[in-house]
Order: structure tokens, then C-alpha cells, then sequence
């Protein structure tokens, strides 16, 4: 496969940086700066019914308008921020994906309205829109899109299985979503309880896809406890600071000492440098800045995953992957056409991708005998010495059934080699 020409910048920096600026600027702000409002207005609402002095009301209302100009500003502030990003994420994808007709000959969806809608309507169910995704449900069942060409007739059937299918999974999905978010608010707010109570709920299940979830969240809540007072504003008692920690352990570590005994012994030994803490060798154990958001991403994972669902969004992968790729993809097939040239190749293409690792979900594998890459037809091998080529070549090297491998003095069966899976 060709690499990438260096001569041209890669469109995957300026959109995953707005894209980045877009997941981040939000009308969260502009909310609590309402909330602040309604509290503020409120408040100022039951002091005046509360109080028949003209001259306190007087006060009251005077006193409650420089704060409320304020959130009024902060609010007008936060929405410019959101329109500021929105159109900078516009221009950069208008750069990136210029207003012209793509260079295909067909598009390969148009013959498959339901998969689009499926894709849609979970994509909103994961994202926690419930009111938008039933609106777009029953939109999609009252006025469905047709297809471009009925190849084989089956799309009324397709439709209607469509319909079934979602309907019945619709309200279970929406469950069980709302109720990965509720935890998900509680972790937010630094409260792992809810987590931790379902990751034991689903201890069985999890432990099957050998998950640390619950183990993870429990070492989390040892180190919040152990931290005390300084981070979560309790007061120190048998409950909390290192005492409650030590009395977390207790009752709650037994069950993991088995696969995290040594992680257990380093968490107990930071008691002993709990005044220095900063500078033991637990020192890293206990930084916790980003800790909540790590168990957060985990446990979204390990929801998703026991659901039989990845922990992003296909849809969103997919859209993202293609703003991605299509711009260098749109350049090279009209490069192609105005030399009159075609690649044809089937299932390849001429030039690399850029796509982010968390994007690539089938690693390449150039076999360094031949310098050819693997295919379903010609995958990679591993002999037992460790020595990884494809099967082409080791039974090119091969006399009958046995051979000796490339690097190194080995010898052994063709039978003897095992198929890896990318």
C-alpha cells in the first residue's frame, strides 16, 4: 500500500482540533447560568411574600439586580462561545469537504433507507436523546425513505422488520441507557456508589470479560476516602479520611485479593506516608485529577460492551472516519479522471488514510519475506519459534511438509504454524 505524500497536509488535524473545540463548548454553562437565575429569583420571591416592608422589598429587588445582570451577561458570553465554535467547525469542514459533487458513480446506502434509520435511532438512544430518537422513530415508520433502485423487491419486508425490531428494542434500550447516564451523573458529581453497585451487580458478566471495572472503582473510592476532608469536604470520622479508608478496606477488599493483592498492599502502606504523601512511592496512586473521568469512559465501556454494543457510537465513527478520509479521497479520484486513469484494484486503494489509532480497527500486517500484505485468502502465520510471515510464503519455503524458518535455525511442520487474526 502506497503511503501517504507528504507534500500534503493532512486534513485530520484542524477537524479533530474543532471537533474537539465542538464536544467541549456546550450549552452546559448557559444552564447552570439560567439555573442561577431561577435560584436568584426565587429567593428574592419568597423574601418579598414573606416580608411586608416596603422598604426591605425596595432592598431586595435592588440587591438582586447586579447579580442577576450578571448571569444575563454570563449566559449572553456562553452562547457566543457555542456560536463561535459551531462556525469555526463550519468553516474548517467546508475546507475540508468543498460543495461538490463526489466523484462515484453511485451511493452505495441509497438501497438501504433502514439501516440508515437503524444507525440514526441508535445513535440518539446511546446519546441519551430519548425524545428525539421516538420522534424520529415514528417519523421514520409514517414517512420512510424509499429506496433508489428495488433490486429485490424486499425492502417493504426490510421496513416493516425495521419497524418491529426497533419497537421492541426501543423502550429496553431506553432503559437501560437512561440508566447508564444516571450513573454516569452520579460519577460526575464524585458519587461512586451507583457505580459501584451495579459493576457488583454484574460482577459475573464482567469478570467473564476479564473487566477490572468494579476493582478499579472500589480502589477509587479507598483513595477518595483516604484523601479526605481536602477533596471531599466530609468531615473526617470513622467514615471518612483515613480511618473510613482503612475501614473501606476491610469490608470491601477481600473479594479482589486474589488477581490485585499487590495493589491492595500499596494502598494500605501509603497510610504509613500519609503525611508526606506527595513524596512516597504512592505518590501516583493518589493523583486523582482525572481519575473520575477514566472510571467514567471504563464504565461506559463495560456498559456498552455486556449490551453487545462498542463504547462509541458506529455512526458517529463513521461520520467522523469520513470527514476524515473523503477529502483526500475526493482529490485523488479527480486527479485520476483528469489523467484519464483508474485505479482498479478491487477492495484497495492507492493511498493511505490518516485515521487516528482509535479509529483503526484492523492493524496491516506486510509479510517480510514476500513484502506483500496479508489478505483473507493469504493471512499471516506464527511459527513456534515466534517468527510471524503469510502462509504463501512458508509454503513457498516449505519442502512438503516441513520447513525452516527465515530467522532463525528452527525447524518444524507446516501443520505446526498458527493463523493469526488481525
Amino acid at each position: 500500500m502506497a503511503t501517504a505524500n507528504e507534500g500534503h497536509p493532512s486534513p485530520f488535524g484542524p477537524l479533530q482540533v474543532e471537533l474537539a473545540r465542538m464536544r467541549k463548548s456546550n450549552l452546559t454553562a448557559a444552564i447552570d447560568d439560567v439555573d442561577k437565575i431561577i435560584y436568584l429569583l426565587t429567593n428574592a420571591r419568597e423574601q418579598i411574600a414573606s416580608d411586608d416592608d416596603a422598604h426591605k422589598i425596595g432592598m431586595t429587588m435592588t440587591t438582586l439586580q447586579n447579580p442577576v445582570k450578571a448571569c444575563m451577561e454570563s449566559i449572553t458570553d456562553d452562547l457566543k462561545n457555542v456560536t463561535k465554535t459551531q462556525r469555526g467547525f463550519a468553516k474548517i469542514l467546508d475546507r475540508a469537504l468543498p460543495l461538490r459533487e463526489l466523484p462515484m458513480e453511485a451511493d452505495a446506502m441509497a438501497d438501504h433507507p433502514t439501516l440508515i434509520n437503524r444507525a440514526i435511532a441508535m445513535h440518539l438512544l446511546r446519546e441519551g436523546q430519548f425524545d428525539v430518537a421516538s420522534t424520529f422513530l415514528k417519523e421514520a415508520k409514517d414517512d420512510p425513505l424509499e429506496p433508489d433502485v428495488d433490486r429485490d423487491g424486499d425492502d417493504d419486508m426490510q421496513r416493516e422488520e425495521f419497524d418491529t425490531m426497533i419497537a421492541a428494542q426501543h423502550e429496553s434500550l431506553q432503559e437501560k441507557f437512561s440508566e447508564m447516564y444516571s450513573v454516569l451523573s452520579e460519577l460526575k458529581n464524585k458519587n461512586l456508589g451507583p457505580a459501584i453497585g451495579w459493576a457488583r451487580l454484574h460482577n459475573t458478566e464482567l469478570e467473564e470479560k476479564g473487566s477490572n471495572l468494579e476493582f478499579e472503582l472500589s480502589k477509587l473510592q479507598f483513595v477518595w476516602l483516604f484523601k479526605g476532608h481536602e477533596v471531599n469536604g466530609l468531615p473526617d470520622d470513622q467514615y471518612n479520611g483515613q480511618a473510613g479508608a482503612l475501614k473501606y478496606a476491610r469490608q470491601h477488599f477481600a473479594p479482589f485479593q486474589a488477581r490485585h493483592l499487590r495493589e491492595i498492599q500499596q494502598l494500605c502502606c501509603a497510610m504509613v506516608y500519609a503525611s508526606n504523601l506527595q513524596s512516597s512511592p504512592y505518590r501516583q496512586i493518589f493523583e486523582i485529577e482525572s481519575a473520575f473521568e477514566d472510571v467514567a469512559a471504563s464504565f461506559t465501556r463495560e456498559f456498552c460492551s455486556l449490551l453487545g454494543l462498542s463504547a462509541e457510537s458506529p455512526l458517529y465513527i463513521a461520520v467522523t472516519a469520513g470527514s476524515i478520509a473523503l477529502p483526500r479521497l475526493i482529490k485523488y479520484t479527480t486527479y485520476m479522471k483528469e489523467k484519464k486513469t483508474e485505479w482498479t484494484t478491487e477492495n484497495e486503494l492507492a493511498f493511505e488514510t490518516p485515521l487516528p489509532e482509535s479509529m483503526i480497527y484492523h492493524p496491516i500486517f506486510v509479510c517480510p519475506v514476500s513484502k506483500e500484505q496479508t489478505t483473507a485468502t493469504n493471512p499471516a502465520v506464527m511459527l513456534p519459534c515466534g517468527h510471524v510471515l503469510c502462509k504463501e510464503s512458508l509454503q513457498n519455503i516449505a519442502k512438503g511438509t516441513r520447513y525452516k524458518c527465515p530467522y532463525c535455525p528452527t525447524e518444524g511442520q507446516l501443520k505446526d504454524a498458527v493463523k493469526i487474526t488481525l
